[in-house]
């Protein structure tokens, strides 16, 4: 018997962002869409469920620990984000090592036991890969939607199709497939050089039937960005290394009410 899919209360969107293998840039487009989407007028959270390699406290430039409120935990904020990561709880270099019961109770204590309140949407930050923690959570939670992010090369193609195999047997609504550093700009002649392939995201869109939410170049401001703790989308919609994620944030909104007019409503009311 299928467990219930059950909303967390005030939330009225919950979108994951997933891919197939790690090195895609994930966390960074997890963290640009949620700042992008902050930036759009909308209350945001962002949830880090990639519990091996929890990124998003340095991308955001965050070194402390969560309080609690009676049994209740309260998300760290930060540029108007309500962030929670496990690398909030253990810090540093110390690696975890947990098995799939032990991740189970973490993603609920993560997705139920954090004060969230009224938000219009929680981006999830998955691990890379088909394991436990996207499983849980997409057996126990209503998810609005998927975003999968590839980049151009064939083997993270490879990989990005496995992605959306596995939201399609969970029934997670696919919001689109996105694919991270499609190319960079040379320096010095203008030139476009396609590292790692030229258009692969989009044919593989294509053949999934699933829509194509565009392509983010490589730029050094978004490397730069994630590493010193200050985002390139804090830059705003205007410049040129941001304006792309606030463009996937726009698809992103309008793929979610898509499929939101289409199932009906998920939000759950606070008891």
């Amino acid at each position: 018997m299928e467990m219930p899919k059950i909303p967390v209360p005030g939330v009225r969107n919950l979108i994951t962002v997933g891919s197939g293998k790690g090195g895609v840039g994930k966390t960074t487009v997890s963290v640009n869409l949620a700042l992008a989407l902050t930036g759009l007028g909308h209350k945001v959270g962002l949830l880090d469920a990639d519990v091996y390699g929890p990124n998003v406290p340095r991308m955001m430039g965050i070194n402390e620990s969560p309080h609690a409120n009676g049994d209740r935990i309260l998300p760290i904020q930060q540029h108007n984000l309500k962030l929670m990561s496990m690398g909030f709880l253990s810090p540093g270099d110390r690696p975890i090592i947990w098995r799939g019961p032990m991740l189970h109770s973490v993603m609920q204590q993560f997705v139920r036991n954090v004060e969230w309140g009224e938000l219009d949407y929680l981006i999830v930050d998955l691990p890379p890969g088909t394991g436990d923690v996207s499983l849980s959570l997409a057996q126990t939670t209503a998810i609005t939607g998927a975003v999968v992010v590839t980049t151009p090369s064939d083997v993270s193609l490879e990989d990005a199709r496995k992605a959306v195999l596995m939201f399609r047997q969970l029934h997670v609504p696919l919001l689109g497939l996105v694919e991270n550093m499609s190319y960079l700009i040379a320096p010095k002649s203008g030139e476009r050089v396609d590292v790692f392939g030229q258009g692969g995201g989009k044919r593989t869109a294509d053949q999934m039937q699933i829509p194509f939410l565009g392509e983010l170049p490589m730029v050094p401001e978004v490397r730069e960005g994630g590493d010193s703790g200050k985002p390139v989308t804090l830059k705003g919609a205007t410049d040129g290394a941001a304006k792309p994620f606030f463009e996937l944030a726009e698809l992103v909104i309008a793929r979610a009410k898509e499929v939101s007019a289409h199932k009906g409503p998920t939000i759950a009311v606070e008891d």
